[in-house]
């Protein structure tokens, strides 16, 4: 049995002696001023290939993890983030992501509308591509609207890319954003990967997009004709069900070749390809970040009452429109967009 002497006290008969190369914790983290700034090109199974020295000779891709420190802390797509550890981007090397910096922009989405959990989809992009054949398969306008819902929300410029104009005629379609004044092209199936995606290109350079729609439409034929250097595999639509395969199963950012011409040093913009979204969810999305698109109604929403839906009878914009301050086809185009959080995309 140990014996302690009577001088012994509490402290000395619970202390333990320190191991061998043992330290204090401390909860003063590391700041990592000397982090290698990179950007999130693809996330695969916990592992990011990331860009680093972006522009210059030594541009290379490099793989990582996240950091312990960053705790729950999502990295995503087109996150710009702080590197550490080995940068050398050499086979079964791995670098650590050890901060994410502050997004300008999130596009976000839920699995479903009864979903609260929000999933980032990309960070730091600038416009929307939302990719829809005009036939085989068939348009889905309420998908259009929840893109577009989600796009505002984000503050992202949304831009139509209407496929297989060989099928079906474009008018119907575009009359019903005419109002929204939303960017738009139309393709053929002869010309997606040519003179189509040319009229794309013009409309995405210097900048950072994400390209969303269902398998089948030529998303990802698009994406390959606009950066013909990396190809992804493309499907095919099923003859009855009208459905595509999912052959996009990871974003992925790509950067746009070089426009005819461009200054040297100039950034030629990115593509950002992901996968097919069986659902959009707009739970997490408030009405007031979508009327924010809508800056000629913005005024009139201050007569609304508090927590306004904008599609109730003491709503204030009927009286602004009324009034002529904005015109009647922006108020419907407003409240089709939100009622979109109502009504299944399959409506």
């Amino acid at each position: 049995m140990r014996r302690y002497d009577n001088d012994s006290d509490e402290d000395d008969i619970r202390a333990r002696p320190s191991r061998k190369g043992s330290r204090p914790r401390t909860r003063t983290r590391p700041t990592h001023e000397d982090a290698a700034e990179g950007m999130v090109l693809t996330v695969d199974r916990g592992r990011y290939t990331c860009l680093v020295e972006a522009g210059t000779k030594r541009e290379r891709e490099i793989s990582a993890m996240k950091a312990r420190e960053l705790g729950r802390k999502g990295v995503v797509v087109g996150d710009r983030v702080g590197l550490v550890g080995d940068l050398s981007g050499e086979p079964g090397v791995l670098a650590r992501i050890v901060r994410v910096e502050e997004r300008a922009s999130v596009l976000r989405r839920t699995a479903d509308d009864d979903d609260p959990y929000e999933r980032i989809v990309v960070a730091n992009a600038d416009k929307l591509a939302i990719v829809i054949a005009l036939a085989d398969p068939e348009p889905r306008a309420r998908l259009i609207d929840r893109c577009l819902v989600a796009a505002y929300d984000a503050g992202l410029v949304p831009l139509l890319v209407l496929t297989k104009a060989d099928l079906a005629a474009p008018e119907p379609l575009l009359d019903i954003y005419a109002p929204l004044g939303v960017e738009h092209v139309v393709t053929r199936r002869d010309d997606l990967a040519g003179e189509g995606a040319e009229r794309v290109r013009e409309h995405l350079r210097g900048l950072s997009t994400v390209f969303i729609g269902h398998s089948g439409v030529g998303k990802t034929t698009l994406v390959n004709a606009l950066v013909p250097e990396h190809q992804r595999s493309t499907g095919h639509v099923n003859a009855v069900t009208g459905r595509g395969r999912h052959t996009t199963v990871s974003a992925l950012a790509l950067r746009l070749p070089p426009a005819p011409g461009a200054a040297r040093g100039a950034e030629p913009g990115w593509v950002i390809d992901t996968p097919g979204f069986r659902s959009f969810g707009l739970s997490h999305i408030e009405p007031a970040r979508v009327v924010l698109a809508f800056p000629d109604l913005v005024p009139g929403t201050e007569g609304c009452p508090r927590a306004c839906s904008h599609d109730e009878p003491d709503c204030a914009l009927d009286a602004w429109v009324a009034e002529g301050h904005a015109d009647a086809a922006r108020l419907y185009s407003l409240r089709r967009l939100l009622s979109t959080k109502d009504s299944r995309e399959g409506d």
